[in-house]
């Protein structure tokens, strides 16, 4: 989508994160959360939470199973912010150390699979 907006019409401040942010799986989250710098998280952390609320606004305005791409992005974006808040909000500089387990551990089962397998 090289020079084509990835998000909805009003959500270009979210575009920049939109490569690192606008993930498909839950357990790829995750593991971009674990890659990422603090000041990375923080930065897509202050730009996407003040946009939260209109971001899930919005997609509430359209049914589920109609969704196009840029939707999807977006709420792939606002689960990312869900996945990092918790670094940025409580774990903070502990973050590192918190990432050590999550090595260990792979989500195998989420939103994405739980229609699949039951």
């Amino acid at each position: 989508m090289s020079g084509e907006n990835r998000l909805p019409e009003g959500f270009g401040e979210l575009e920049r994160f939109a490569g690192q942010w606008a993930i498909e799986t839950s357990d790829e989250r995750k593991k971009a959360r674990i890659r990422s710098t603090p000041e990375e998280r923080q930065a897509f952390y202050e730009a996407a939470t003040p946009l939260a609320a209109r971001g899930l606004a919005y997609l509430d305005t359209i049914p589920l199973d109609t969704w196009d791409e840029p939707a999807q992005e977006l709420m792939r974006i606002l689960l990312s912010l869900a996945h990092i808040s918790l670094a940025v909000e409580k774990q903070g500089d502990e973050e590192a150390h918190h990432a050590i387990n999550h090595a260990h551990f792979t989500i195998t089962r989420s939103t994405e699979t739980a229609a699949t397998t039951g």
